[in-house]
């Protein structure tokens, strides 16, 4: 796996093969930042990568200039792999890791953040009410940016906050907005 812009541009990082997360592919992680690319100034925002896995997002926002990144990952052996990546590519400013539940997290968090990504295990029990469960915490600042990743085996195209979906292939991201 590579980072792919900013000043870790093509920096590379290896999970180690025991690792049991899914990680956004480096196609849809390119495309997916460039499409956030032309909406955001990276150097401006909050941001909260659930089920953080490997760390990549987090990686790739801290390149590109975002210093205020919170990351939670609830397997031990993810968090503790996010934790040395992040001393070794010098971010420990940028970006804040815990080992904690996601769904315990979001509703004790007192925090707003700009831009939420989730990226879960697409097999996760109850995923398709993540929206609903996101929305009842109130996370998001007023312009605020909810990012799920899913499988194309899933639709949010109903949900009442969901604004728009970006397709990769068999990895999509539903956008959704307070």
């Amino acid at each position: 796996m590579r980072i792919i812009s900013g000043k870790l541009k093509g920096r590379r990082f290896s999970p180690p093969k025991s690792f049991s997360a899914r990680p956004t592919t480096d196609i849809a992680r390119e495309s997916l930042f460039n499409v956030l690319n032309n909406r955001l100034y990276f150097d401006e925002l909050t941001v909260l990568d659930l089920f953080g896995g490997t760390g990549s997002i987090s990686y790739e926002f801290a390149s590109r200039g975002c210093s205020d990144i919170t990351t939670v990952e609830l397997n031990y052996k993810h968090f503790s792999y996010i934790k040395s990546m992040v001393k070794e590519f010098n971010l420990e400013d940028a970006i804040k890791v815990f080992k904690a539940d996601v769904l315990k997290f979001i509703k004790k968090s007192p925090k707003h953040y700009d831009l939420v990504f989730a990226d879960p295990p697409f097999d996760m029990k109850d995923f398709e009410t993540l929206p609903d469960r996101f929305f009842e915490n109130n996370l998001l600042t007023d312009e605020g940016v909810f990012i799920l990743e899913h499988s194309d085996k899933m639709s949010f195209d109903t949900h009442p906050h969901f604004k728009e979906v970006k397709k990769y292939g068999k990895v999509h991201f539903s956008f959704f907005q307070a």
